[in-house]
């Protein structure tokens, strides 16, 4: 079981800068794998037909996949694990597949309106966030060692 603070707006700002970074560096090799297949043509519906939803979906994919594999393997992605965060359970454990899945479409939601849904942590009595709060999960600031 793990305890902590809540993480504040900072600090998550601050981790999904990092992981922008990283998923910046995974998209260009799966865009770089699409090009292949395409002969080096861009991957738009007049060069590449039908197969550019496959693409679009791909991307998707390995955004959700770095995200959802990080956080049910170890609770962090390497931006979390930069700035001493941890993604958990509403109890402090690790969360479930469904409770991360949720997480990250919530998530999605929550960042778009100007970080609206984020910034209800400081309305919130326990200053967790909108989709965190609607996931039963937390982001929690831990303590350095």
């Amino acid at each position: 079981m793990i305890s902590g603070t809540s993480a504040g707006f900072g600090r998550r700002l601050a981790a999904l800068l990092y992981d922008a970074v990283l998923l910046a560096a995974l998209l260009m090799i799966y865009t770089a794998g699409a090009l292949f297949f395409t002969h080096g043509a861009a991957v738009i519906p007049t060069t590449a037909g039908a197969w550019v939803y496959v693409y679009r979906v791909g991307l998707v994919a390995v955004v959700a996949g770095y995200y959802l594999l990080n956080w049910l393997k170890s609770g962090q992605t390497l931006g979390m694990r930069a700035w001493h965060l941890r993604a958990v359970d509403a109890s402090g454990r690790a969360m479930t597949f469904k409770a991360g899945a949720l997480r990250l479409v919530l998530g999605a939601l929550a960042w778009a309106p100007a970080a609206l849904g984020v910034l209800w942590l400081y309305v919130d009595p326990e200053h967790i966030a909108l989709h965190d709060r609607l996931s039963k999960t937390r982001v929690v600031h831990l303590a350095r060692a």
